[in-house]
């Protein structure tokens, strides 16, 4: 395979071998007490007598009936041989892809794995040796597809194809696409999907990134494959030489390498492929080579294979090592369904995708708008949204349902507020034309209550007129009668003065009042009904006052609708019962008003619905006082209901708190 790539733990991919080294190790100790080692038994024929008990009693082991149980002999044997050693990263990927595919086919499938150690092991007799010793390792169990990762792979299995299994097919897989073409025309037999690594768009990509730089440095190593890497990279680097300087490190000590890197400014663009051997004649898997260099460079370094991404580059176009694996055990398994491999139709070439280390993309400055679209971007932080979507989602759809909700209650408050606003202005319009009916109502009364100062004061002036012509006028009898006088005009004056502050429209104000002042208010008018209708009222007012918070003309609303309540329901009994009490009173922190009649009581089928409007006990009334009593009750934060009185009648009562003092009760009263 490809001996440049990406790193990873050591990953065991066979389950019959390791590489080709240590199983020589191990051949060579099982018969080192027999003779030479086993490279020089493979040189001289004549030290196969040596080792042959061994053979001979492995082989039968292997072809008895014991030996093989039925499911091994309906395997399908898959020979993996891979160009590099073990560890090498591209090997890692590409055995994992493979294995992945070949795992999940039906049936049983043993894998046995191979390396030809390249470029560590290298020269015509180590090649005979390993075709020796696979030849004689697997003619009892021959594969029936040999897979070759790599050029060298493949190119080993086509030169000693007829001395190993000429008859088996060969499926590659990280094969470059240049040695495939150079070996056309491939047996029918042999067959994959070639890869192109694109050295030249990894470079142009880096400088459209890096549009200030004006040099680029191209590090390789000392090894043959390195060597032929520099090659290519020389010839395709020309097409760069309007548009930057190349400057080549190539077979340098590795030391000498990263000082180099070390001392570049930031106007400079890195690439390498990674190395095999440094200069010094060290070893490197080419990964850990791209590591050193990424860590050690003060400009930004690019790379061609997939698995350096990680180690510090900032990505190139590359091709998915793992991807090829896949690939290739797709093929495997077509072949084991019988199909020829000659009539497979396959892609010309591995696909190629820009992939880049975010980390590195943020060091170096590129915009995130400078990706290409399909970029495969390794190790970025999701942003919050990319994390949480489903999440922000729902918190976003419920903070608007929460939000809606809110706007709706509040839409609802404020027209549940005018509601409650014009139902507050019809109640005030109500009441102001109950006031109006019932100052109707008293017309009798209130010019009563006026013709009488005024008739006083009438008597007096005439009084005054005949002591002055008959020239016997006192000074003091006329001052006594101005003082008469005076006194009528101010009762006259006090009555239209109740009058008009009952009638007149006006804003509810809620203030301390005393009730006994509300009361004497009421007094006057109340006495000359109650003597116009000829029933007994008595006012007792509990001293010295009982203050509350309400408004002064709404509760003498209260006062006057209870009272004529009283009135109306004694105008039927005998005179003896005519009777009508008011009273307040101070009770357990609240105010108490009682007005009492001796009339023919509430019935019991008509008490629930006593307060409710339009509902009326009389023959003429239209529902609306009780109604409007127990509404501008209400309102100052009291209640009202209606008791048998002791004997006859009943008993209205409305209860107030006390200022300073808060309602102790609900809208029904305990009574």
């Amino acid at each position: 395979m490809a001996a440049y790539e990406h790193a990873g733990a050591p990953y065991a991919t066979d389950e019959t071998s390791g590489s080709i080294n240590h199983l020589l190790a191990v051949g060579g100790q099982a018969v080192r007490s027999c003779g030479p080692s086993l490279f020089e038994w493979a040189k001289l024929g004549r030290r196969w007598l040596c080792s042959a008990p061994l053979l001979i009693f492995l082989i039968l082991v292997a072809s008895s009936p014991g030996g093989r149980s039925e499911a091994a002999s309906e395997a399908r044997h898959v020979l993996v041989l891979y160009e590099n050693n073990r560890l090498l990263p591209a090997n890692v990927e590409g055995d994992r892809g493979l294995n992945q595919v070949l795992s999940g086919r039906e049936g049983n499938t043993v894998v046995s794995t191979e390396f030809l150690d390249a470029p560590r092991f290298t020269g015509q007799d180590y090649v005979q040796t390993v075709v020796t010793f696979l030849r004689e390792k697997y003619t009892a169990h021959p594969p029936d597809v040999i897979v070759a990762a790599g050029n060298g792979a493949l190119g080993f299995l086509l030169n000693n194809r007829t001395k190993l299994f000429p008859s088996v097919p060969v499926v590659f897989m990280g094969v470059d696409f240049a040695f495939v073409k150079l070996k056309q025309p491939l047996p029918t037999d042999v067959v994959g999907i070639p890869v192109e690594y694109d050295l030249a768009g990894t470079i142009d990509q880096a400088l459209k990134w890096h549009p200030d730089a004006k040099r680029l440095v191209v590090v390789t190593g000392a090894s043959a494959p390195d060597r032929e890497m520099e090659a290519s990279l020389k010839a395709l680097t020309g097409q760069f030489a309007g548009r930057v300087t190349t400057e080549f490190l190539g077979g340098l000590p590795t030391d000498e390498v990263l000082k180099h890197l070390g001392a570049l400014d930031r106007n400079t663009v890195v690439f390498t492929p990674g190395y095999f051997q440094d200069g010094a004649g060290r070893d490197f898997a080419p990964r850990e080579a791209a590591r050193a260099m990424a860590a050690a460079s003060t400009a930004p370094v690019y790379g061609p294979y997939n698995t350096f991404i990680g180690v510090g580059i900032v990505g190139g176009a590359m091709p998915s090592f793992e991807a090829m694996g896949r690939e290739a055990g797709g093929i495997v398994n077509r072949l084991f369904t019988g199909t020829d491999p000659a009539t497979l139709q396959l892609p010309q070439i591995m696909p190629t995708t820009l992939n880049v280390d975010w980390r590195q993309v943020r060091r170096w400055g590129i915009s995130e708008s400078e990706i290409p679209p399909g970029t495969v971007v390794h190790f970025k932080e999701p942003t919050f949204w990319e994390a949480y979507k489903t999440e922000a989602l729902i918190a976003i759809a419920i903070v608007l349902l929460q939000s809606g909700l809110v706007a709706g209650l509040l839409i609802e408050r404020r027209r549940r507020r005018g509601a409650e606003a014009s139902v507050d202005k019809h109640r005030f319009e109500l009441a102001h034309a109950s006031r109006l009916a019932i100052a109707g109502e008293l017309t009798a009364s209130i010019a009563h209550e006026i013709n009488q100062p005024l008739g006083a004061i009438l008597s007096n002036v005439n009084a005054a007129e005949l002591m002055l012509h008959s020239g016997t006028a006192q000074a003091s009898e006329l001052q006594q009668i101005l003082g008469d006088i005076h006194r009528d005009n101010i009762r006259a004056s006090e009555v239209i003065r109740r009058l008009r502050s009952l009638l007149t429209k006006h804003q509810v104000e809620r203030k301390v009042i005393d009730l006994n002042d509300s009361l004497a208010d009421m007094a006057t008018i109340l006495r000359a009904e109650a003597h116009r209708r000829r029933v007994t009222l008595a006012i007792r007012p509990e001293l010295p006052s009982v203050e509350v918070i309400a408004d002064r003309i709404q509760m003498q609303q209260v006062l006057l609708n209870l009272a004529l309540n009283a009135m109306d329901a004694v105008s039927d009994v005998p005179d003896e019962r005519k009777t009508v009490m008011i009273s307040t009173e101070r009770r357990l922190g609240d105010a108490l008003i009682t007005v009492q009649d001796r009339g023919h009581g509430i019935a019991p089928e008509h008490r629930s619905k006593l307060f409710d409007s339009f509902f009326s006990t009389k023959r003429t009334g239209i529902g609306l006082g009780l109604s409007i009593v127990r509404t501008l009750v209400e309102a100052q934060n009291g209640n009202v209901w209606v008791e048998d009185a002791p004997g006859d009648g009943a008993v209205f009562r409305v209860r107030l708190p006390l200022a300073g003092q808060t309602a102790s009760w609900g809208e029904e009263n305990d009574h």
